[in-house]
């Protein structure tokens, strides 16, 4: 399998102690990954470096063999992110908004404008402005501009936030189709056990900052009645759940 991103050794650490610890993943062609932990796990801070976004106190981020610190233009040529909160022109209409971003893509037209409304739901909200939205048809205009460009990389934080079941619905099967049919990777963060568990094809659990274990949502499945009893017992199993929790 090609692999797509690697992370080695990566640490970043905050005054009140959080942030992220050593932490190595390697991300293949085509993959779904669910970067799963609780809020305060560390997932936002790795994918803010993931993203330039943050420099790390060690450690490095490949993406398609380029360093997102020493490469930046490089490796991130073909990704695209929503990274936390989705932000729009409140004075522009949605389709207006990624006409903006698509200034910056020389191949894309808008024949794809209307395709990745499409694909997100937003298609008969193309003409209204996102003042008039709710913060579930604002995530879903920010998914639609991060996809824009065709990129090989997608990078979500917390991508189902503020949506409705509909609109999960309507993601995720966005999310399987640009990785099946486009081959597009995903590296998708999470706090929503069950979401992750019906979208993605591999999954990380991250907690206090490191990551517990590795492996294929199939084989998870095939071991565990769902992915919940899973995430608990590698958290347990790592001794990091309190008696009260248990």
């Amino acid at each position: 399998m090609e692999k797509i991103i690697e992370i080695k050794n990566l640490t970043k650490l905050y005054g009140n102690g959080r942030g992220i610890k050593d932490i190595n993943l390697d991300i293949f062609k085509g993959d779904i990954f669910g970067f799963l932990g609780p809020n305060g796990a560390g997932k936002t801070t790795a994918m803010k470096i993931m993203t330039g976004l943050v420099r790390p106190e060690s450690g490095d981020v490949k993406i398609f063999g380029h360093s997102v610190m020493e490469e930046y233009e490089m490796a991130m040529e073909k990704v695209g992110c929503l990274i936390e909160i989705a932000e729009a022109y409140s004075y522009l209409s949605a389709f207006d908004n990624l006409k903006q971003l698509a200034r910056y893509y020389p191949d894309v037209d808008h024949q794809r404008i209307d395709e990745v409304l499409e694909l997100t739901g937003m298609i008969k909200y193309k003409n209204e402005k996102p003042k008039k939205f709710s913060l579930g048809m604002k995530q879903r205009l920010g998914l639609a501009a991060a996809v824009l460009s065709r990129p090989k990389v997608v990078i979500l934080d917390e991508p189902l936030n503020g949506l409705d079941v509909e609109g999960m619905i309507d993601i995720r099967k966005m999310i399987k189709y640009l990785a099946e049919q486009e081959q597009t990777t995903f590296f998708i963060s999470s706090h929503l056990i069950h979401d992750v568990e019906l979208t993605c094809n591999r999954i990380g659990v991250i907690y206090d900052g490191k990551i517990l274990n590795v492996e294929s949502t199939q084989t998870i499945l095939s071991n565990y009645a769902t992915l919940e009893n899973y995430f608990v017992s590698e958290v347990e199993r790592n001794g990091r759940v309190s008696s009260c929790a248990r």
